[in-house]
């Protein structure tokens, strides 16, 4: 009740689509003046964040639409359509975000962006104490700040790579080190790699796009690392009811992973394994507890760093916290990547990954306080208002929902039981997944897809009842007209 009374206070918006067509004349025609200077072919459409409220986002032309894809990437089969994934949690124009924008605290921070790695401000220990160390993942007691996501990643695999180096040379360097490095040559630049998942998504910077793997168009024409690769788990969907299968599945998975370690030991060494609690852009795949426990078993065997990215499943989305808190591992990951809902963005990591000299992973900014500030905030809101367990919820009913829906629609391979709000189902055909998207939009509900065929959900942390009720019905309309 008390969530129900809190998005009652600041939203007071419903979907209305005002143009004849959608995108409407104004926002097309505000791309067509960005693109004179800026790549436009990925918008969406032009929004006006001041009017958007809570879970509704106004676009240009005063079209409302219900976010339930909260700013996600989503590239369709006809068209590209992009932007940062899953990256609201508590809404538009959040009250307690607006405050803290108004405070000297964010303003000073805003105005003199400290360089972090060098000259840190006297409060930043107290705000990350305050705010990200309160949700310090399980046994990762270290933290650090990035950018993004992509640069999250990249940085983890940098500390990855010293530590594995580190542990089998010691920390020490020798001349010739030194001198190779410079040259892009063993011994300084030893060959080492970081294994994925086909249909991962890790990020567009070198490294991190050498272990994307979920669409050609992330990473065509551009050079990337000789890295492996082993095939997700081949399960099937509803997970839930084809148990038997997909614990076969996942154990052929492991040994695949076992294996792929095991023969790049001596000619290319694995230093880390990165993966995806639910494989987000690729399809959103799923797995069980069991298979990444079995994940942290080969890992810790076989001398790999295990890095989880959480980068779109963190903060709440999945009903839990962290996603990987349901996997109740006894021997914690190495490192655990955090962006979009956060705002923030970084790893938390065990010591060992703390590099041996100061400036062998750095960057000027090193993250950045404000958005540390608006973290400590969210956290804050996050469980002052029970919005975890409040997605948990809205996720189980809408869940339950869609599988009720899929019984006599086109509605396949509906996915996500039991993980929060992270939840998605197929198309037939990809034009089929484009068609619902587009119609949905039509009349008023954003969401998304990803994949070759899957319309995925990604709502704020503040999407109730209600809402659901609304996407729901919308949904249950497109889907009975196609």
């Amino acid at each position: 009740m008390r969530c129900t009374r809190l998005l009652r206070q600041f939203q007071t918006l419903k979907p209305e689509i005002k143009t004849a067509s959608f995108p409407g004349p104004l926002s097309q025609s505000i791309s067509k003046g960005i693109s004179q200077y800026q790549e436009d072919r990925s918008h969406q459409f032009a929004v006006d964040y001041s009017k958007s409220s809570g879970n509704y986002i106004v676009d240009a032309d005063g079209n409302t639409l219900l976010d339930a894809f909260a700013q996600v990437c989503f590239m369709g089969y006809y068209c590209l359509i992009l932007t940062n994934p899953a990256s609201i949690a508590i809404g538009y124009n959040n009250p307690s975000l607006i405050e803290l924008a108004k405070s000297d605290e964010f303003i000073t921070a805003a105005i003199n962006r400290p360089a972090l790695g060098n000259f840190p401000p006297s409060n930043w220990k107290q705000i990350l104490e305050d705010g990200l160390l309160k949700k310090t993942p399980k046994g990762l007691e270290q933290l650090f700040t990035a950018m993004c996501g992509s640069c999250a990643n990249e940085s983890a695999y940098k500390a990855a790579f010293m530590a594995y180096r580190d542990r089998h040379h010691g920390s020490g360097f020798s001349e010739e080190d030194l001198k190779s490095c410079m040259q892009n040559a063993a011994p300084g630049s030893p060959d080492y790699c970081i294994l994925s998942f086909e249909s991962a998504f890790h990020g567009r910077l070198f490294g991190s796009l050498s272990t994307t793997r979920s669409k050609a168009i992330h990473k065509v024409g551009v050079p990337a690392f000789d890295w492996p690769q082993v095939a997700w788990p081949s399960v099937k969907y509803p997970y839930e009811d084809h148990i038997d299968h997909n614990k076969a599945a996942e154990a052929k998975s492991l040994d695949l992973v076992k294996q792929t370690i095991r023969e790049h030991k001596h000619k290319k060494p694995v230093a880390a394994l990165v993966v995806e609690p639910i494989q987000s852009e690729g399809g959103d795949n799923h797995a069980s507890a069991n298979f990444f426990k079995g994940l942290r078993e080969i890992t810790k065997e076989e001398g790999v760093y295990m890095i989880v990215d959480e980068v779109q499943t963190g903060f709440g989305a999945t009903g839990s916290f962290w996603a990987h808190d349901k996997w109740q591992l006894e021997t914690p990951p190495d490192m655990v990547t955090f962006s979009k809902k956060a705002q923030a963005a970084g790893f938390y990591h065990n010591f060992e990954m703390r590099p041996s000299l100061p400036y062998r992973n750095f960057n000027t900014w090193m993250g950045d306080p404000i958005r540390a500030l608006q973290a400590r905030e969210m956290i804050s809101y996050i469980d002052k208002h029970g919005l975890v367990k409040h997605t948990e919820d809205v996720g189980d009913y809408i869940y339950k929902s869609l599988k009720t829906l899929s019984e006599n629609t086109l509605i396949e391979n509906t996915r996500g039981f039991k993980q929060g709000t992270f939840i998605s189902f197929d198309m037939p055909t990809p034009a089929q997944r484009d068609l619902v998207v587009s119609q949905m939009r039509a009349r008023g509900v954003n969401i998304g897809g990803c994949g070759e065929r899957a319309v995925r959900l990604r709502p704020m942390l503040i999407f109730g009842k209600a809402e659901a009720d609304i996407l729901l019905n919308t949904l249950h309309s497109v889907i009975h007209r196609l």
